[in-house]
């Protein structure tokens, strides 16, 4: 197969205008704290192993008056004058940074733009550098495959897309991901290394980062032998470099202790939203 030139998926833009809020939000707290702290500044001194605290009212004042540590919160106040005033200057100069950075994301969007605007059919044909993530989604969706065939004799239960699932629990972790507009396929098969093929219960796309995640539903944990090779399905994953807690979602339940729809909203949104 040919190869293509693509740029990785990056949060550059929106990591940078995320830190800009937080910088504005912090310069705007510091001034504010030094607007409100005493006048003056403070001046430290180290004498004979301890520390000396003088305040200087004015810049011709050269040596100051003495803060005992018995008033230990005018000291603090000084101090953290003294930190924000120094602090400011460093986070003034990082959103002249950031200003930049951000002024070049037009052009990340505007590559986006160029595969955009292709009609389908061409789209097909071309493999962009950069694509937006519907279009993303889309390519990854229309991917055939043939998934694990479900024998006439299972009981299934059919999902909000039309899916045959095994199991109620796999039918509310579709469900949950249907409707947070999260795209997933259902036993989709991976090969493993060595030849050897499984069917993930779900094969996750998390769209922000382009990447795959395996999730996992193992529903009978309280027989020995479904157990005993859930474990051994495991250990063949990590050997693949399929990991729990990186690309692999693991959720269980027993006939006592079922899988209910808060866990799995807090795994979608712990590692999709």
């Amino acid at each position: 197969m040919k190869k293509t030139a693509q740029l990785n998926q990056t949060s550059l833009y929106n990591d940078a205008e995320l830190r800009m809020k937080e910088l504005m939000a912090a310069k705007e707290f510091m001034q504010k704290f030094i607007s409100t702290a005493p006048e003056g500044k403070i001046h430290i001194i180290r004498k004979n192993q301890a520390i000396q605290y003088y305040v200087r009212k004015t810049p011709s004042d050269r040596s100051g008056n003495y803060l005992p540590k018995t008033e230990s919160s005018k000291i603090r106040k000084y101090l953290q004058k003294a930190y924000y005033e120094k602090a400011i200057t460093i986070v003034e100069s990082e959103i002249v940074t950031l200003k930049k950075i951000l002024s070049c994301s037009r052009f990340s969007q505007n590559m986006i733009e160029i595969y955009s605007e292709y009609p389908e059919e061409i789209r097909n044909f071309v493999v962009p550098l950069e694509c937006s993530d519907e279009d993303f989604v889309n390519k990854w969706m229309e991917e055939k495959y043939v998934g694990k065939q479900i024998p006439e004799t299972t009981a299934t239960f059919t999902t909000n897309k039309g899916e045959q699932v095994r199991s109620k629990s796999e039918l509310n972790i579709a469900n949950a991901l249907t409707a947070k507009g999260i795209p997933y396929k259902y036993e989709c098969p991976l090969t493993l290394k060595g030849g050897n093929t499984i069917y993930p219960d779900f094969t996750v796309l998390n769209v922000k980062k382009r990447r795959v995640i395996y999730w996992e539903h193992r529903g009978m944990m309280d027989d020995r032998g479904y157990s005993r090779d859930a474990v051994e399905r495991v250990k063949d994953m990590n050997r693949n470099g399929i990991i729990l807690g990186k690309n692999l979602i693991i959720t269980e339940e027993t006939g006592n202790c079922p899988l209910n729809t808060t866990e799995i909203d807090a795994v979608i949104n712990n590692y999709f939203l």
